[in-house]
């Protein structure tokens, strides 16, 4: 669908005629990897077994389903972020590692980013990863591989020595629309806030000018640090980048110690019932001097919100993304400390809601993670037999005086998977009747879109926003 056509069939029921219409604004929480076991886990540590976490009073919560197939069309059971995410941005179904892309065939595919930019809302997309990254990128980006980041990504890149997909289609001395940060720099979304500096400071091939030169031809005033977040004037486009790649966590564990493999005994790797095991060390978890240098998601939260208030109202996605990133490295201080920043910026949201009462707040995570809670004590130690985990794990002195044991066992490589589990989805009460006990994904965009578009005068609306 054209812009120029999606203006047009926007414009007919929303724009063209008389009354005006109430504020309308959605805000959708992602929390990258955020299953039920990174909850709990958080829970634990941060308010304890019996405490509750502001996500636990949110008046709905449902469950979503995570669809996934491959390029051939079939079921993939196991999603990235990437292709979660572009079913919640768009309402189709998309393989892994494609960017607002149809698997397959490349098609590009219409956001609800778009979508409200086009029928005259608002829209800001704020991460704790680089912007550029897969979650923030499907709302704003159409692209066949979430690691053409920026130009030089698009002939192919490298972590470690790992060869990364290529786009050089996309490229744009070939006419196409660019890397993930050339579409972001020439993109229409109000508010951008994140890491990804690094991305936007390399030339346009063929081009003196850089990706950052770019956004700011765009009409993008630039922020690179708190003090300058919380100074930007309101009522021009807003791109906060705070670090060169994602933003530092605020947890660490002790040390930077991370989950480590228990230690059998000779006699207990020729026979599971005999011999002993040696348990990592526990251990605690502590700041990152590191986060003190970025705005938390909280301060990014409270100044997209300050940017896209408006009469007509907004749209805006606000991701926790490292609880995935941490447990990918078998970090689980580090995603604990990342729940905790996504439930200060849904305080921050509620509060926001409070006072403009139209606004459909939705939490939820784009697919499982690995990290589930296993027993400190093993049932099985009562009879004498020394059982332990064959996977990493960490054990964590918690501020209640336990001790939590956190389990990472999904491969033996360096970097741990997802898992393919539901994701909670929880909503405040504007969502009562809207969001139904259990949704797919693609179904996120749909309440979404029907939410924001939904006909609605003013004299019919509820109470007035101030």
């Amino acid at each position: 669908m054209t812009k120029k056509l999606q203006r047009v069939l926007l414009c007919l029921p929303l724009l063209c005629g008389t009354p005006a219409f109430a504020e309308r604004n959605v805000i959708l929480i992602i929390g990258d990897g955020m299953d039920d076991q990174q909850i709990t886990i958080a829970r634990n540590y941060l308010v304890g077994a019996a405490g509750r976490l502001t996500l636990d009073n949110m008046p709905l919560r449902s469950v979503s389903q995570v669809l996934t197939v491959a390029e051939s069309g079939e079921t993939v059971y196991v999603a990235d972020s990437a292709n979660s995410a572009t079913s919640m941005a768009t309402g189709e179904i998309t393989s892994r590692g494609r960017i607002a892309t149809s698997a397959g065939s490349d098609r590009p595919l219409t956001t609800i980013a778009e979508l409200a930019h086009a029928a005259g809302f608002r829209t800001g997309l704020v991460a704790t990863a680089s912007i550029t990254d897969a979650t923030p990128a499907s709302f704003v980006a159409h692209i066949s591989a979430r690691y053409c980041e920026n130009p030089e990504a698009v002939y192919g890149a490298k972590i470690s020595s790992i060869t990364l997909p290529d786009c050089p289609q996309y490229a744009r001395p070939g006419g196409g629309p660019g890397s993930i940060s050339e579409q972001i720099a020439a993109s229409d979304i109000d508010v951008l806030l994140g890491g990804g500096s690094k991305h936007f400071a390399i030339p346009i091939e063929g081009s003196d000018q850089t990706v950052l030169e770019l956004a700011r031809d765009n009409g993008y005033q630039v922020v690179e640090s708190s003090e300058a977040l919380a100074a930007a004037p309101v009522g021009e486009k807003l791109l906060g980048l705070f670090s060169p790649s994602h933003l530092p966590v605020r947890l660490q564990g002790e040390n930077r110690r991370k989950a480590e493999q228990p230690r059998a005994s000779w006699a207990n790797q020729v026979s599971a019932y005999i011999g002993s095991v040696e348990l990592p060390e526990p251990m605690v978890c502590e700041e990152n001097p590191a986060f003190a240098a970025v705005p938390s998601l909280k301060e990014m939260t409270e100044a997209a919100l300050r940017h896209l208030q408006n009469e007509r109202g907004f749209f805006l996605m606000i991701e926790s993304a490292s609880v995935d990133k941490q447990a990918h490295e078998r970090k689980p201080c580090g995603s604990i400390g990342e729940v905790a920043q996504l439930n200060e910026a849904l305080d921050s949201a509620l509060a926001f809601a409070e006072r403009h009462p139209d606004t459909l707040i939705m939490v939820t995570a784009d697919h499982a993670q690995a990290a589930q809670m296993i027993p400190t004590d093993s049932l099985f130690a009562a009879f004498g037999i020394p059982v332990y985990s064959p996977g990493m794990i960490a054990r964590i002195e918690t501020p209640e005086g336990a001790v939590m044991t956190v389990n990472y066992a999904t491969n033996s490589f360096a970097y741990e998977e997802h898992t393919g589990g539901n994701v909670p989805l929880f909503a405040n009460s504007v969502g009562l009747g809207r969001v139904a006990t259990m949704v797919t994904q693609p179904e996120i965009f749909e309440i979404t879109r029907d939410y924001l578009f939904e006909e609605r005068p003013l004299e019919t609306a509820g109470a007035e926003n101030p």
